[in-house]
């Protein structure tokens, strides 16, 4: 069974950054799509990024230009470098990994984007 970890939580400035890490254990990393969504209180868990396969990747348009998804294969672990960050990025942020019909979710990570 797939089981994904995410770390990275903290407590940030407005206009800081941030890496939030996923480790992936239970099956073949390299093959998964890994995503990362957010869930911000009183909201709907919204995509923020993906990572294919294959490396491509996509971006929610809010997050483009800010936030950079990325994954080390030999490591099994995904990441979100987030950039300039404000408080409407305040959310629990949750690692998704998806193969045909079968999807993996992690606990989540909060981040709090406050002075």
């Amino acid at each position: 069974q797939v089981q994904l970890v995410e770390s990275g939580a903290d407590l940030v400035q407005p206009g800081g950054s941030l890496t939030l890490s996923c480790s992936f254990s239970g099956g073949t990393f390299s093959i998964f799509t890994m995503k990362w969504y957010r869930q911000a209180p009183g909201k709907e868990r919204e995509l923020v990024a993906q990572i294919a396969a294959d490396g491509t990747t996509h971006y929610a348009h809010s997050m483009e230009g800010r936030f950079s998804i990325s994954r080390d294969n030999d490591k099994d672990t995904l990441y979100l470098q987030m950039n300039s960050l404000s408080p409407d990025d305040t959310a629990v942020y949750f690692c998704n990994a998806q193969l045909g019909r079968f999807n993996f979710w992690g606990q989540g990570t909060q981040v709090t984007v406050s002075s």
